[in-house]
């Protein structure tokens, strides 16, 4: 892809804010994740006030994954060659106005209209901030900030859902709403500041040499296998999002605040998982992805022998944030990975990422709860288990293509 001189009337970023533009970078990181989490706990409230299904509720968490998912697969040619800053800042203004939207009625397919704008304006804020990083800094710095990505998205599905119970209970499922939308304008705002463009040579937009691009990407074998591994980490916490609060307040008859607490607990596992993952990056890669997932299967075992002597919501959370451990060890680790395979399509290999990753995550999730309804914690062990399955089926073939990698090297040699 041809590379040309960026010549946009957007403003640069002045090196003074840098530091401040940095850190707003970081608190763009978590956006996807407060967009999903803060009405969690207000999931079986909206199906019993706007007197729908709880699975056309749970279809408002799986619009937004869909088009935020399929955001990523072309925005980021997009950035690459138009910039970052104005289609983020244009990003943030209207994921605002639509959550003021969502705010205001109480029309399920409105609503699913509106999700769908989220995902979309969430994708392009997303990624241009994921390519912020690579545009400024290299080396072990930017390896540095690249690790720290999935921990700094975790603060998301720990604060939000916490945020959002109190909300619910204080003032109704809109006030999450209002939150988002206010959040997203104080944050354009500060951007708006702060914050300039960062890329210095776009790609030229030229459709046969990003699809070439596109096609050299997903043809990385290693690379392809590694957004699957997300896709399959990051469902557990999904497929948790999405039933959790329906077992909690229904099967277990406790509050929406309790449900928002359970889900900030297993927010702090996803964070601590993503903390072993950058503590032991050096290890060697394999050995230690599969004795994660040999620990997860055996606690998943666990859970569903439990389960004849135990049903609380203790036992639940316990089985629960050692799986989400897990998850985040997985995720935090190929997130690294991916992320920096490509450098000199950062855009792309950034939405590529997110987007397989996030439309993995959204028919999956969705198949796993139709197919296993929100009823118990012995359904949430069986959404477990297959995802656990398939991690180390993936996993397999993983291994197998990197021996082969090896072996071909050598024989080169």
């Amino acid at each position: 892809m041809t590379a040309i001189t960026y010549s946009s009337r957007a403003k640069p970023i002045k090196e003074k804010y840098q530091g401040i533009s940095t850190v707003l970078a970081f608190a763009l990181i978590p956006l996807s994740g407060f967009a999903t989490d803060i009405y969690i706990p207000s999931l079986p409230t909206m199906s019993a006030v706007m007197q729908v299904s709880d699975i056309q509720v749970q279809l408002t968490l799986t619009f937004f994954l869909i088009s935020y998912g399929v955001s990523q697969l072309f925005v980021g040619s997009i950035l690459d060659s138009f910039g970052r800053y104005r289609i983020s800042l244009i990003s943030l203004l209207i994921f605002a106005a639509a959550s003021v939207v969502i705010a205001l009625t109480h029309q399920i397919y409105l609503i699913y209209l509106m999700r769908i704008i989220h995902g979309f304006t969430v994708g392009a804020i997303v990624v241009a901030k994921r390519a912020y990083f690579v545009d400024l800094f290299t080396g072990d710095k930017l390896k540095h900030y690249l690790s720290l990505f999935s921990i700094i998205w975790s603060t998301g599905p720990i604060v939000a859902p916490f945020i959002g119970g109190y909300l619910q209970n204080a003032f109704g499922w809109q006030s999450s709403f209002y939150f988002l939308g206010g959040l997203a304008a104080v944050l354009a705002l500060l951007e708006f500041i702060f914050s300039g463009e960062t890329l210095q040579h776009a790609s030229e937009f030229n459709l046969k040499s990003i699809t070439k691009v596109y096609g050299a990407m997903i043809g990385t074998a290693s690379f392809t296998l590694g957004i699957v591994m997300l896709g399959l980490a990051y469902c557990m916490v999904m497929v948790y999002n999405m039933t959790g609060p329906f077992i909690i307040e229904h099967h277990l008859r406790l509050s929406p605040v309790t449900a928002g607490y359970s889900s900030l607990v297993l927010g702090l596992a996803w964070m601590t998982g993503g903390f072993i993952g950058k503590a032991t990056i050096d290890r060697p890669f394999f050995r230690r992805l599969a004795l994660n997932l040999a620990l997860q299967l055996g606690f998943v075992i666990a859970m569903i022998i439990s389960i004849a002597f135990i049903d609380n919501l203790f036992s639940l959370i316990f089985f629960a944030f050692i799986i989400h451990v897990g998850a985040g060890f997985t995720f935090n680790n190929y997130f690294t990975f991916c992320l920096s395979k490509f450098p000199k399509n950062a855009g792309i290999a950034g939405g590529l990422t997110g987007g397989i990753n996030y439309v993995i995550v959204s028919f999956l999730s969705y198949g796993i709860i139709f197919l296993v309804p929100a009823r118990d914690e012995l359904n949430l062990s069986y959404s477990y288990s297959i995802l656990i399955l398939l991690s180390l089926l993936v996993m397999y073939f993983i291994y197998t293509d990197n021996k082969k990698r090896i072996a071909d090297n050598k024989n080169m040699l």
